[in-house]
């Protein structure tokens, strides 16, 4: 059958020239409308979540900047520096970097350890993205922060009251009684080079006259070991004591892990444990995991303790709500000494020092399981592979003599 030619009538449908249009039914027009309208609904939801799973992802990823990376400083920063490095590295240009911006390098590159996935991430996204990014990911921070500091709130009031016995008892939902008000707050708060047995120097501080005055500058006696300082050897005991030891568990374990700090801890037995449930239950139920499995933590790290320190220090003060500044006393340039007293170490020999109180301080958290040790290389050298290559060798023999 020959095609109509142009112009000829076909049931009643008139084709009209390219400046016309063909009739259509309203009825049509209005089906065809729908299913496009259906078309960009369908379109908007997918987009709207993938939107949401990209949000939640971030966000819940960002729980562990502040815990391990920065407590204070901006992402921004962080990336800024990097840039900076790198550009003067390719250029020859190398400056002797200044303490501020070694801590930010080497915020960046604790920063690309807790999110593998950032470093190419910030090159694939344009400018736009990458600031939604990284306003979710402070979103994330800022949560878990706030998340930590009310459960050592209650924490640390059921641990002083345990250990110390304080008449009156310490109240968590009542911060104006805490501080240097608290006998037993105030002292483990106290400048470890003062005497806070001493009428004179906790009346002082009490009344904040300018011969004690609180600051950043002086580690808090709870810092120590035994609640001690040794005056002579001010590094003996520092940042091992068991009230920080119970909050590191309580933030990266489990709040249960941390009624026993005495011994060493079980920290590696309950990501494992956290790992064998999730296979098991392949997602049938949702499985409670810590923070240390959710962040695949294994060793304790420098920028860890500075921020439990400051949590601590928090909890025992008598502020309420969360800031930079408490009084004479700044957290962020807190943060900053823990952090250069663990990066900073003046020479090898105080190097060494800072190895071995890391060790001590993962054997506390994870107890002396060493999982994350056995790399291939050295499971090659354990009887069980060498009893299979001596099989496989004697096999090999037999066949050969065949």
């Amino acid at each position: 059958m020959s095609a109509p030619e142009p112009g000829t009538q076909t049931h009643g449908l008139v084709i009209p020239d390219l400046s016309g249009s063909v009739p259509t039914s309203a009825e049509a027009r209005a089906k065809r409308r729908i299913a496009a309208l259906e078309d960009e609904l369908e379109t908007m939801r997918q987009e709207r979540g993938t939107k949401q799973r990209k949000t939640t992802y971030y966000v819940a990823q960002g729980r562990a900047v502040r815990r391990t990376v920065v407590l204070y400083t901006s992402l921004e920063d962080l990336i800024t520096e990097n840039d900076r490095r790198y550009e003067e590295s390719i250029n020859d240009s190398g400056e002797d970097a200044t303490l501020e911006q070694n801590r930010l390098q080497r915020g960046y590159l604790a920063l690309a350890q807790s999110l593998p996935w950032l470093h190419s991430k910030l090159a694939e996204l344009d400018i736009n993205d990458c600031e939604d990014m990284l306003k979710k990911l402070k979103r994330g921070a800022d949560a878990a922060r706030g998340d930590d500091t009310s459960t050592l709130k209650d924490l640390i009031a059921t641990w002083i009251n345990q250990d110390f016995r304080p008449s009156p008892l310490l109240r968590s939902n009542d911060k104006q009684l805490c501080g240097f008000v608290h006998d037993i707050c105030g002292k483990l708060l106290c400048p470890a080079e003062w005497d806070w047995n001493n009428d004179c120097v906790k009346a002082s501080i009490r009344e904040r006259t300018a011969d004690y005055i609180v600051s950043e500058n002086s580690w808090p006696l709870f810092v120590y070991e035994n609640y001690e300082m040794d005056s002579d050897n001010m590094e003996q005991g520092l940042f091992m004591s068991k009230i920080l030891v119970q909050a590191y568990k309580a933030i990266f374990t489990s709040p249960s892990s941390a009624r026993e700090a005495d011994g060493d801890g079980d920290g590696a037995d309950i990501l494992e444990n956290n790992r064998c449930a999730r296979r098991s239950l392949n997602g049938q139920v949702k499985v409670k995991t810590c923070v240390a499995s959710i962040i695949n933590m294994r060793k304790v790290t420098p920028r860890s303790i500075a921020y439990v320190v400051c949590q601590v220090r928090f909890a025992l003060s008598s502020v309420s709500s969360w800031r930079t500044v408490d009084g004479d006393f700044d957290y962020e340039g807190f943060w900053n000494h823990i952090v250069n007293f663990f990066e900073d170490s003046p020479g090898p020999v105080a190097q060494r020092r800072v190895a071995k109180l890391l060790e001590w301080w993962t054997r506390k958290i994870f107890g002396k399981n060493h999982c994350q040790d056995l790399t291939p290389e050295v499971v090659s050298r354990m009887s069980v592979t060498t009893l299979a290559q001596q099989r496989k060798a004697l096999e090999d023999a037999a066949f050969d003599s065949d």
